[in-house]
């Protein structure tokens, strides 16, 4: 899974006082769990534009001030709720051999037949909450599509993987093609188009085999 670099500078203060200041400034108060204790840390609110603004998942390397880097994933994010502005962001932080969970983006792939056909595609579930060790993190995970009819269904189970677990139920819904009024059901569709073939082989049968009637004699 791909990374973002976090610039932040240690707290010393964590009082409302000091944290206001902060948010003055221009910085997100942080912490890191997950360690030993509690890891207290501010920094610029621009940096988290490519982590919080975007579809994507990522992982984080925070970088302190001294040169040290702590990995970690984003667990909770606090928005002022007129402004949108960043309030406060928690971290949790990676380990080699520690599974984290997270929640990972779905991507569709290909064009659905029953799409094609006038239904509705209903995206049920934009990401799926999986548990991996750090090193087996996907970007994203993929469902295909391309042979999605009218009334089909893909569930968790067909996206199933050894290197995490999915934390749904296997037959929850990922993406569904539901009929709407314009639709056409796709079986008529193809039993219309045989028809359709064997009636034009009969005609032609019919114009080049049949003899035509005998003239009458007359005298």
């Amino acid at each position: 899974m791909k990374s973002i670099t976090i610039k932040g500078s240690q707290r010393e203060s964590v009082g409302k006082v000091s944290t206001k200041a902060l948010r003055n400034a221009g910085k997100v108060p942080c912490v890191l769990y997950g360690g030993d204790k509690p890891l207290h840390f501010s920094a610029d609110e621009i940096s988290f534009r490519d982590l919080v603004y975007t579809p994507n998942a990522h992982t984080v390397v925070i970088k302190l001030e001294g040169g040290e880097k702590l990995s970690a994933v984003l667990q909770d994010i606090q928005f002022h709720p007129v402004t949108d502005k960043i309030l406060h962001i928690d971290f949790y932080q990676l380990f080699e051999d520690k599974p984290v969970t997270m929640n990972i983006p779905v991507r569709l792939e290909g064009n659905s037949p029953g799409v094609r056909n006038g239904g509705r595609l209903l995206f049920r579930k934009r990401k799926l909450s999986i548990k991996a060790l750090p090193d087996l993190l996907p970007d994203f995970i993929t469902v295909d599509i391309s042979k999605l009819r009218i009334g089909g269904t893909i569930a968790v189970e067909t996206v199933l993987n050894d290197d995490y677990t999915i934390l749904h139920p296997d037959s929850t819904a990922i993406v569904q093609v539901k009929a709407s009024r314009t639709s056409v059901d796709e079986e008529l569709e193809d039993e219309d188009e045989e028809g359709t073939e064997e009636g034009a082989e009969a005609t032609a049968e019919g114009e080049g085999g049949a003899e035509a009637p005998a003239a009458e004699a007359t005298e």
